[in-house]
């Protein structure tokens, strides 16, 4: 999860995340090398008195900074769509969850399971327990097998709400009306925070995420024991 003056994301639980991390630094660095270039060229320009017209009218100037952004859109662009299509892309999963936002708490039902649903309510901050994050402790957490794909089925009874990850890579809207999918693996086991990202109303910061991966073994005995 996060932590006080963080300055980077949080470090990845999924394959997706890995490579939004990855093209993050990649086009991080894109802008970090045009920066450069631009504040040298300026520079250039206030300390020089001295102009070369048959430079600045040259043709082939023209056709160098015409190409050259191309080509960085390009470099951009082929890794931003490989992982779109990686995202929107789920392979036989073991293990599908609806999830339902409301005003202000998220349900959950376990469509594999026949009475496997609950809802989960924000702690609040008088009843947590040593240890325990304000804000983002939950009554009733998502337990998932680790290493699995999993499918999401994100949707809301009301308004607008937003079922977010970070340490995953997901960000996906819950609207009225309207099914929402989304997929998840975790690499790891773990607890993992999330909130709604979505303006959803007065109480839209209390309705926090807590996602707690395990071994397919611990997962079994938890189903076994919620039904």
């Amino acid at each position: 999860m996060a932590y006080p003056f963080q300055y980077g994301l949080q470090d990845a639980t999924s394959p997706i995340m890995e490579e939004l991390m990855h093209f993050h630094d990649h086009t991080l660095m894109i802008v970090f090398l045009i920066s450069s270039l631009v504040l040298y060229i300026i520079s250039l320009m206030l300390t020089t008195s001295l102009t070369h017209t048959s430079t600045m009218d040259a043709q082939e100037v023209e056709i160098i900074w015409t190409i050259l952004p191309a080509v960085i859109l390009v470099l951009i662009a082929l890794p931003s769509l490989r992982i779109l299509y990686l995202m929107d892309e789920i392979n036989n999963p073991v293990l599908t969850v609806k999830t339902l936002g409301h005003q202000w708490y998220w349900s959950y039902e376990y469509t594999d399971y026949e009475d496997l649903n609950f809802d989960s309510y924000m702690i609040p901050t008088s009843e947590l327990k040593p240890g325990e994050l304000r804000l983002l402790e939950v009554d009733n957490r998502v337990v998932l097998p680790m290493e699995l794909p999993i499918r999401m089925l994100i949707s809301s009874e009301d308004v607008l709400h937003s079922w977010a990850v970070p340490s995953l890579g997901l960000k996906t809207d819950a609207i009225p009306g309207r099914l929402n999918q989304a997929t998840l693996t975790s690499t790891r086991p773990g607890l993992f925070y999330g909130q709604c990202s979505e303006i959803c109303g007065s109480n839209h910061s209390f309705m926090p995420i807590v996602l707690e991966m395990v071994p397919l073994k611990h997962f079994e005995d938890w189903s076994m024991s919620m039904i």
